[in-house]
Formats: structure tokens, sequence, C-alpha cells
């Protein structure tokens, strides 16, 4: 592939530390989870990195993005910190959300990040009507959202994008199609792939474990969207290498299967493309992050319990 958006070596060294402190921050939460100290489970984006790190990274520091629950790398570009994530999961305050949640389930408009919701689809309308603020106000802005394979098949997804290619707005839907709905292969709940589901929006469809590729697609879908030709579905072809969560262990999957993805496994694949360039990464960065990481969750291990009285305010009204 000629990458006519080719990221530059800041770029790539950038795109490398980020897809690698998500793998890391994730393994972390992993242990965490088994010890019994997170509220609630994981979800893991094992083998996803490059569709969320990547996407995220071609945009602008005004876009804003509303990930899902694969979707940690995102929020790790536009600056949320590993112990804001230990924090949040081990529900303490000091947490994106002081307490009052668990797992992904936050957000920081600071940082351009829209919180997730549980309602798979829903995301789509809400950054729809995000983009067409951006239009109204007259700012040069993109909004971006992820949807799996069973996300894709909610109402909200084809009315939200619907309305977007009929407004022509500045939206990227990036299509995560990565081999299960939960325990469910896209065969079994969809006719045709993915990509058919474009309701009408400009549609392109990647490698989504090739990350300079996922970059230079998300940077033209960018592009198109800011000269008004409205919204772009963006589908990344990957693999769920993980269960649906930690709670799931995935033996409804073909071993076999597993093991052809990860011979596809995006980070080796990117530090190979790298290399090639003569852009290898600091050979000690993964010791330095597994350090800097179990620093940061020994911190959040510590940190206080939210008082209870601190719970309804911002929930409730009186």
């Amino acid at each position: 592939m000629v990458y006519a958006n080719a990221m530059d070596r800041e770029t790539a060294l950038g795109l490398h530390e980020a897809m690698l402190i998500t793998r890391l921050t994730e393994e972390r939460l992993v242990k965490l989870f088994r010890q019994g100290k997170t509220l609630g489970s994981v979800y893991r984006s094992l083998g996803q990195e490059a569709t969320s790190c990547a996407t995220a990274m071609a945009l602008g520091p005004d876009d804003m993005i509303a990930p899902l629950i694969r979707n940690l790398g995102s929020t790790l570009v536009r600056g949320v910190t590993p112990l804001e994530v230990f924090l949040q999961y081990l529900g303490r305050v000091g947490g994106p959300t002081g307490g009052r949640e668990h797992n992904n389930h936050f957000g920081s408009v600071a940082r351009g990040i829209i919180a997730p919701t549980s309602m798979l689809g829903a995301l789509i309308p809400v950054m729809a009507g995000v983009a067409l603020s951006f239009r109204q106000k007259g700012e040069r802005r993109v909004a971006m959202t992820w949807i799996g394979d069973g996300g894709s098949s909610t109402g909200a997804f084809y009315e939200g994008l619907n309305f977007a290619v009929v407004q022509k707005l500045p939206l990227i839907v990036v299509g995560e199609s990565n081999g299960y709905a939960f325990s469910t292969p896209p065969e079994r709940q969809m006719a045709g792939r993915m990509s058919l589901r474009s309701q009408g929006a400009f549609t392109l469809t990647v490698d989504g474990n090739d990350a300079p590729a996922v970059y230079e697609a998300a940077a033209q879908a960018r592009q198109r969207c800011l000269e008004g030709k409205g919204p772009v579905f963006l589908v990344c072809e990957t693999f769920r290498m993980k269960g649906h969560a930690e709670h799931d262990d995935q033996r409804y999957v073909d071993p076999e299967l597993l093991a052809q993805w990860a011979t596809k496994d995006p980070l080796p694949r990117f530090e190979a493309w790298m290399t090639q360039r003569g852009w290898q990464p600091d050979p000690g960065l993964s010791a330095r992050l597994e350090r800097e990481l179990l620093t940061a969750a020994d911190a959040a291990l510590e940190a206080p319990w939210p008082e209870p009285a601190s719970l309804t305010p911002g929930v409730f009204s009186s």
C-alpha cells in the first residue's frame, strides 16, 4: 500500500507507544480484576489497538471523540493517564467519575471525550448532534465514534448515521469489524459485510491491524469531513483476541481462528514496519512503561474510597 498521508517518525513513535501502553494498561487491569480489586469486568482491546489508537491519532486537537468499550487507546491518545484509568476501575476518589462509576464509563470534555454508554449505537446520534453543532458554529472540527459488529445492528446506528448523511455532517463512524457480537459471529446476525451498512455514507474499508493504513484512512476521512463532503464510515477489519470481557472464556471461538489472527498482531506488525524505516522504538520502552504502570496501580490501590455522601450530587436533584 502507498501511504498518501504517511506518518512521520515522531508520529509513528507516538502511535507505537500509545498502542503499547494500551496493551500493558489492560494487562495490569486484568491482574487487578483477577485479584478481585476492580469494580465490574474488564473489556480488552487485545489485537485491536491499532484501530483505536491510529484513528484517534489522526484527529486534530479540537476534534471530539466518543469511545466504546474497546477504545481505551483512544482516550490515552487524548491525554487520559493510566493512573486515572486505574482509579476509575477501582472506584476511588480522584478518578474521572469520583468513584460513582467503574470501568470505562467516563469522559472529559476538556480533552474532547464524550463518555461511553452501555447502550451500543446510542453515541452515533449523539455525535451526529455534536458534528451538527460544529457546522452551526462555523467550526472546522470533526466528531468521531466507534461501533462494533453487534452495535451496527441497532436502530440508533441507522438513525444517527442516516441523519449525518442527509445533513452532510463532519462525522466519522469507525466500524470495528472484530469477528463477534459478544458470542455471535457476523454471519449469524447480519446479511453481508459490515461495510454494506453505511446508510449512504462514504465508506472506507481498511486492514484494522495495519496501523499505518488505519492512520492514513482516518486522516483521509477527516479531510473529507472538513471539506464538507459529509460523514465517513471507516470499517476496520480486525479480530477480538479475548472474550467479550474477562468473565467470558470465549470457548465458542475456534482455537485455529485465534492462532491465525495471532500472526496478524498489530503491535509486532507495526514494529516491523518502523524497523524497515530505521525508526526502531526504544528497546527499554516496555520495561519502563511496566514500571510506571505498576507505580500507578499501587497508587490507585492506596487511594481513598469516596464518602457515601459524595455519590448523589450531580446525579439526583434535590
